[in-house]
């Protein structure tokens, strides 16, 4: 049966060309969503829905809002995606450069593209809501003298003329992606153990004196890596945080050894996904 994934964005955006990337060997259906909160309150009232979720980013770095969403919600993380963000300038065909007076697209990709529009001062930089539904809108409305700056799977779904690749300022920007699904829905389609290497946590800590270090040195002990660790004030409750830790090992017997040491220690636990780490060959 083929799978239906919830994005955030319009068709042709980043969490679309990550979804496709991680299910490249299936057939999908794509359910967009205006926002990441409308995404998980689709995801919480059909539990047959697959979701993609971004969370960091290695320019902009970790996605905050999307880390308490994972957490308010009972959903599981079943795996991981990591996509190069390059960024295409496009326009309807027949046009050039020169010709064109404004460049659409989301203000966080504009002003990773900056150096390049600044070298083109015919382009008037105007912020949307979407690199892809900026695409979509030059596409629909025929849009003579608008470029889109998005990525090249969206500029060609929308039949736009690619002028310039690769565009952006910092060529190293990447975003990973988290695959989610309803509990029941996750035990299906969860990795197998022998293939599972990475974990995402989420703990609070006793107001103590070295309750990290102790945590920290548990893991060390059991030769288990953090790869990331994210903290977050508990609102309502001073100087206290709430930290979300990704863990990567290579013995899954070793890892839950290691939960096993730590729970006593912590308060709030929860794992919200065990599955496969994404490698991705820059």
């Amino acid at each position: 049966m083929k799978k239906r994934v919830t994005i955030q964005g319009v068709a042709g955006c980043f969490h679309d060309a990550a979804a496709r990337e991680y299910f490249k060997d299936e057939e999908i259906e794509i359910i967009p969503c205006d926002s990441f909160p409308e995404m998980f309150e689709s995801l919480s009232t059909d539990a047959s829905l697959l979701g993609i979720v971004a969370i960091e980013n290695t320019i902009a770095g970790s996605l905050l809002q999307n880390h308490e969403l994972l957490r308010q919600s009972n959903l599981q993380v079943i795996g991981e995606q990591k996509l190069r963000i390059s960024q295409v300038l496009a326009a309807l065909p027949g046009q050039t450069i020169e010709q064109l007076v404004e460049a659409n697209s989301h203000p966080i990709a504009l002003m990773q593209c900056e150096q390049f529009l600044r070298r083109h001062p015919n382009l008037k930089m105007i912020e949307k809501f979407d690199t892809a539904g900026s695409a979509k809108e030059i596409a629909e409305q025929n849009l003579v003298g608008h470029a889109a700056v998005c990525g090249e799977y969206a500029a060609n779904l929308y039949g736009l003329n690619i002028l310039a690749k690769s565009i952006e300022t910092n060529k190293r920007n990447f975003t990973r992606f988290l695959i989610v699904a309803d509990p029941l829905l996750a035990s299906e389609l969860k990795a197998d153990e022998r293939e599972i290497n990475k974990s995402s946590i989420v703990f609070t800590l006793p107001h103590t004196h070295g309750a990290l270090s102790k945590v920290l040195t548990i893991f060390s002990f059991y030769d288990i890596n953090l790869s990331k660790i994210q903290s977050l004030p508990i609102i309502g409750r001073e100087w206290e945080y709430r930290f979300y830790v990704d863990l990567t090992f290579d013995s899954f017997v070793r890892y839950m050894q290691s939960i096993d040491a730590v729970r006593p220690l912590m308060n709030d636990f929860r794992i919200l996904g065990e599955y496969k780490e994404c490698t991705y060959e820059i």
